[in-house]
C-alpha cells in the first residue's frame, strides 16, 4: 500500500459533479417553465418549452462565468447552450412566425435583423424567380 493508508474520498464535499449543479434548474422553477411556456396541458418538450429552458440554463451559466471567468469547460457548455437555442429559435421561426414573436417577447431575447424570405433562398432560386417575372412582363407587352 501507498500513500496514508487511508482510502481515497471523492474531493468536492458532496460528490456531485460541477457540471450538474451549473446546469440544473430547481424541479420548481423547471415546472414553472414548462406551465409558463407549454402550448397545451402536458407539452414539456415543444419548441417553446425548450428555448426557455436553455435560456434559463444560459442566464444561470453566465452569471457563474461572471466571478468565475477560467472555467472553460462552463463556459464551451454555456456556447453549446447558446447554438441549440439559437438553432430551435430558428427552426420556430420557420414554422410557427406567430409563436416565435410571442416567445421572443415573453423571454426578452434580442434577435438581429430578420432576413426576408427572398434572402432566406438560395441565388439560383432567386435568379430563376426573376427571370421568369420579367419573362411574363415582356409577354404581356407585346
Amino acid at each position: 500500500m501507498s500513500g496514508s493508508g487511508t482510502a481515497s474520498k471523492p474531493r468536492g464535499g458532496l460528490g456531485i459533479s460541477r457540471r450538474k449543479i451549473l446546469t440544473m434548474i430547481d424541479k420548481k422553477k423547471k415546472q414553472q417553465i414548462i406551465k409558463k411556456f407549454a402550448i397545451h396541458e402536458n407539452d414539456t418538450g415543444s419548441s417553446e418549452v425548450q428555448i426557455a429552458l436553455l435560456t434559463e440554463e444560459i442566464k444561470n451559466l453566465t452569471e457563474h462565468l461572471k466571478s468565475h471567468k477560467k472555467d472553460f469547460s462552463s463556459r464551451r457548455g454555456l456556447l453549446r447552450k447558446v447554438a441549440e437555442r439559437r438553432r430551435l429559435l430558428r427552426y420556430l421561426e420557420r414554422e410557427n412566425a406567430q409563436g416565435f414573436d410571442d416567445l421572443v417577447k415573453k423571454l426578452k431575447l434580442k434577435i438581429a435583423k430578420r432576413q426576408e424570405l427572398a434572402s432566406r433562398l438560395p441565388e439560383e432560386e432567386i435568379a430563376t424567380e426573376t427571370a421568369e417575372t420579367d419573362e411574363a412582363a415582356e409577354t404581356t407587352e407585346v
